[in-house]
């Protein structure tokens, strides 16, 4: 596996290693003791979420204030623009963002560390997500920045003048600065 720190160095993207042949492929798509070597540190995963959603979805940007989650994000079908926002005001990256497209073709995976809002657009038909989270998913706990806070300026690879589809709740995000952040 190949884990390469992104501009935002905690959030890293990581490439495995894939065997293929006429008959398929073969990829070890998660090992515990070389993603904590690729992240520096011990992390333990408590719940598998996976989604399917249409094109030019946008699911984001969501964190938990309370119980915060690292995630472990990767596409098996379809693919996806990925984003990780720095919403630690004590980080020298504060408020900026880095993005990555994933997809089942890549196989590439990002690692997106507790402090960080995270969200993504479908760019295929559709596409099916995948995510381990450290923590359990606490909807009383879970906040929702804006998509497209001018602050923080995602570079969405959206077609001119057409609007992603939200659900209601990111419909309802707040700018990062009306938004509860993480110190």
């Amino acid at each position: 596996m190949k884990a390469t720190p992104l501009a935002i160095p905690d959030v890293i993207l990581l490439e495995p290693q894939v065997f293929g042949d006429a008959r398929g492929f073969f990829f070890e798509s998660f090992n515990q003791a070389k993603f904590e070597a690729a992240i520096g540190r011990q992390a333990s995963f408590v719940q598998d979420n996976h989604s399917r959603s249409a094109r030019k979805v946008l699911r984001g940007l969501h964190y938990q204030v309370q119980q915060p989650q690292g995630k472990l994000v990767r596409v098996v079908q379809g693919e996806v623009f990925d984003v990780a926002v720095d919403i630690r005001k004590s980080s020298p990256t504060f408020g900026q963002w880095v993005g990555e497209i994933l997809s089942a073709d890549n196989k590439r995976q990002i690692w997106v560390p507790e402090g960080f809002a995270h969200g993504f657009v479908v760019m295929s038909d559709t596409a099916e997500f995948l995510y381990k989270t450290t923590d359990y998913y606490a909807p009383e706990f879970e906040r929702c920045i804006a998509w497209n806070d001018p602050a923080i300026g995602i570079q969405w690879p959206l077609p001119l003048n057409t609007p992603p589809l939200l659900s209601s709740k990111d419909q309802m995000g707040l700018t990062m600065h009306d938004a509860e952040l993480f110190l």
